[in-house]
């Protein structure tokens, strides 16, 4: 793993952490099985992040019968979600500056030639920020793929499989997604999608 993979991969899982606390902080008799459905978050990593931030001191667990738990936030816990927050928003402005930035290059590059129709293949905050420059230019956002989360929604659209791409009419395939973006290109290629069909912000 390179540098870039393990910043990637810390970011991650940070923003996992922090999904988690707030949602235990709304409610503290959520089961592991209702945080992996509601984070789109693997059942087996939920209670890996789960053992991490208890270990830390950040949430306690309290056993109660027909073999559930609770968590609780520690206060400790609290200050580190609020932390977090605080983190992850100057993270995501810095984000949406320069990934804005490459879309909007992207999406003019593509109206010069003419593209109207293209796919997400990614639903998190980039894909937001893309849908939002998206809307400077005449192309159409005709579906959302990804490898997971089929059952939820990205403003509007339904969020569906990447093998769907074989029965979809479009012109591209856009990678919206930074810490998945070798992982979806992969499955793009393995879905059969064409290589110079595939674009990524800031690539033509």
């Amino acid at each position: 793993m390179n540098i870039k993979d393990s910043r990637t991969t810390q970011s991650s899982d940070d923003y996992h952490s922090l999904l988690l606390l707030d949602e235990i902080s709304r409610n503290n008799e959520i089961t592991q099985r209702d945080l992996s459905k509601r984070l789109g978050i693997a059942l087996g990593l939920i209670n890996s992040y789960i053992k991490n931030l208890a270990s830390k001191g950040y949430i306690t667990v309290a056993a109660i019968p027909k073999k559930r738990y609770k968590y609780y936030l520690t206060p400790q816990g609290f200050i580190e979600k609020t932390r977090m927050t605080y983190h992850h928003l100057q993270n995501f402005t810095s984000l949406y500056r320069v990934a804005g930035h490459d879309f909007q290059k992207l999406f003019y590059n593509l109206r010069k030639d003419n593209i109207k129709r293209v796919v997400f293949c990614g639903s998190d905050e980039v894909a937001e920020i893309a849908y939002i420059t998206l809307q400077e230019f005449e192309i159409e956002l005709i579906a959302v793929v990804d490898t997971e989360n089929e059952s939820k929604s990205f403003l509007g659209q339904s969020i569906r499989p990447i093998e769907d791409l074989n029965i979809i009419d479009y012109d591209r395939v856009i990678i919206t997604s930074f810490s998945k973006e070798e992982e979806l290109y992969i499955k793009l290629v393995e879905a059969g999608v064409l290589f110079e069909k595939i674009l990524s912000r800031g690539k033509v």
